[in-house]
């Protein structure tokens, strides 16, 4: 091998930020442990990321393509369609083409128009359409600095992310914290986006890691690690970051569910350092390294240089292919019916107000955990389609040399690791939580024996996971093989 390419997409793009933070009162209580229901301050604001690209020489506004990342843990799916609409109808983008995002911090509360009843839930909606207005002017704006672009990828690596399916011994039970003998997949991958005079435009930083630093004792507003990674990249690139929530169903950080919003912050310095360590690995757009010979000094000495590309090499980097798929993922035999959820709901709210009479803090605490949960149980059947397969919807968008895979839900990291095993030598962009949350988590079939948080509410069946990294993997083959 005498020369080694530069893994990148050529197109026109652009990467433009907002603020969307929600104003402190509003109802912020996102864990079951919580004691609190209304936000009491800001740790960081919240941000819309929205990075909207087209091929190198447009065909016309049907070829963009729109990835709108917000600071939120969950949206409604029937709040996402409205974004989408909204969004679609101002820049005339076709609906498939725009996809929603999330950070998946845990510190922003849960924005759903069905919590408008509880305190600070007032305010819920009006922040909701305000936001979303929000995302429209930024589409709009984005619009008018579409520029030529390069997007340049590179693999790196960082250690902030720890399995966290952990065995209790001692209770017995499996528990969603660090496992220190757990492995993680600790793969960074980056997209570094320059313009024609290779000034940076903008960072995309892919990484798998549940935003859970901040938990029941927090009550700030806060994009969790999130936020201090974004400082940290962007106060010395001096361009926008975009954070894409890999597939972290059982990761998170090692240290993690407190209230103490510094540790939030130490732990995105580490990945935002880890990012701009790997930023200077990154080599000139439209380049590759190539082997120039020897040359005689106290040794032979094997001399590399980046050259410029050819005209044969351009077609490759301004590919342009997107497919649009569903893989029915069956639902669990044993999925509770809404019938029996609500009597559980209503047998955990009388142990409530019985744990209240007796002045039980600890029992208060846990009744009440248990109610959020049974009432997000009763949300999440609602929302299932109908039948016995769940309709996963898959987009695959293959720009120039990198394939970005967009897709619901929270996935274990075995998808993204199976995935980039299968595909070496091809930079794998896997953005989970894109399009809705539904069907929940996607665990590994082993993990169907561990009555865990992740396998207690998945929706669909064990084998599902597995069953969407063959069906992807599939196309991924075939989108790769084509010479069109």
């Amino acid at each position: 091998m005498t020369h080694v390419d530069t893994l990148q997409t050529s197109c026109r793009a652009t990467l433009v930020q907002g603020d969307i933070t929600p104003p402190v009162g509003i109802f912020h209580r996102m864990w079951g442990a919580a004691l609190h229901d209304i936000s009491t301050g800001v740790h960081r604001p919240l941000r819309a990321t929205l990075l909207l690209m087209e091929p190198r020489e447009p065909a016309g506004e049907s070829e963009r393509l729109l990835l709108v990342s917000v600071d939120h843990c969950i949206l409604d799916e029937e709040e996402i369609a409205t974004i989408r609409a909204a969004v679609c109808a101002a820049i005339a983008l076709r609906p498939e083409h725009f996809q929603l995002t999330l950070s998946h911090t845990h510190g922003a509360g849960w924005m759903s128009r069905n919590r408008s009843h509880l305190p600070g839930g007032e305010r819920i909606g009006p922040y909701l359409d305000s936001m979303r207005q929000r995302i429209v002017d930024l589409a709009r704006q984005a619009v008018q600095q579409l520029e030529p672009a390069a997007i340049v990828y590179h693999q790196g690596r960082c250690s902030l992310a720890a399995q966290r399916d952990f065995w209790d011994e001692e209770r017995q039970c499996h528990v969603c914290g660090f496992n220190p003998m757990g492995q993680a997949d600790d793969t960074l991958l980056l997209a570094r986006l320059t313009d024609r005079q290779g000034e940076i435009l903008g960072t995309i930083v892919n990484y798998a890691c549940h935003p859970t630093t901040l938990a029941w004792d927090n009550t700030l507003i806060s994009p969790d690690f999130v936020g201090a990674l974004r400082e940290v990249v962007e106060s010395t690139t001096r361009a926008p970051c975009l954070f894409l929530q890999g597939a972290s169903g059982d990761l998170g950080p090692r240290e993690g569910f407190v209230g103490d919003v510094s540790i939030a912050d130490r732990n995105g310095r580490q990945l935002g350092y880890a990012v701009l360590s790997h930023l200077e690995a990154i080599p000139p757009a439209e380049t590759r390294f190539v082997y120039q010979g020897p040359v005689v000094s106290g040794t032979l000495i094997g001399t590399w240089a980046h050259q410029p590309l050819t005209e044969a090499d351009r077609p490759r980097l301004r590919r342009w292919r997107q497919e649009y798929f569903p893989v029915d993922l069956p639902y669990r035999v044993d999925l509770p019916t809404r019938e029996e959820t609500t009597r559980q709901r209503d047998e955990w709210l009388a142990a409530e107000t019985k744990a209240r009479q007796g002045g039980d803090p600890v029992q208060i605490r846990d009744c009440r955990a248990m109610v959020e949960q049974m009432n997000r149980q009763l949300n999440r059947l609602q929302a299932l389609p109908e039948g016995k397969v769940f309709p996963y919807p898959v987009a695959l968008w293959q720009l120039g040399e990198a394939v970005w895979v967009l897709v619901p839900g929270e996935l274990y990291q075995f998808f993204q690791v199976a995935l980039r095993e299968r595909f070496p030598g091809v930079p794998l962009l896997v953005s989970t939580l894109t399009g809705g949350w539904q069907p929940a988590y996607l665990p590994t079939a082993p993990t169907y024996c561990h009555n865990i948080y992740q396998q207690v509410i998945a929706a669909v069946g064990p084998g599902s996971l597995e069953i969407l990294v063959e069906s992807i993997a599939q196309r991924l083959a075939g989108m790769l093989a084509r010479r069109d």
